[in-house]
């Protein structure tokens, strides 16, 4: 079963949306991606930009980024209560033009 994803995008200079993507501790990059939009809110903040998606159809944007992890509602780093994101921000996933259906969280 195909469950719908909340996946953080930008709005590239170029005025093309692109997928956030993260780094794991080790410096690999990840995808992102929650399960509800309270979690995308408390994680990255409730002014973050967000398109949804299935779990396939992102999988299939990473892909050629180079990208083969993809961390469903990750929690922040360090002890609770620790304003960090958890994965170190990395906005250069950009992707091809593609129409993302997108909706401003």
């Amino acid at each position: 079963m195909n469950h719908t994803l909340y996946v953080p995008v930008r709005l590239s200079g170029a005025g093309v949306f692109a997928l956030r993507t993260g780094r794991l501790e080790s410096g690999e990059r990840t995808g992102l991606a929650f399960t509800s939009l309270d979690t995308l809110a408390r994680t990255l903040g409730p002014a973050q930009q967000w398109a949804s998606l299935g779990e396939e159809p992102l999988r299939d944007m990473l892909a050629p980024l180079g990208i083969g992890q993809l961390r469903v509602d990750p929690l922040p780093f360090g002890p609770p209560g620790t304003p960090q994101p958890t994965m170190i921000p990395n906005d250069l996933g950009f992707l091809p033009s593609v129409p993302l259906p997108l909706a401003a969280g």
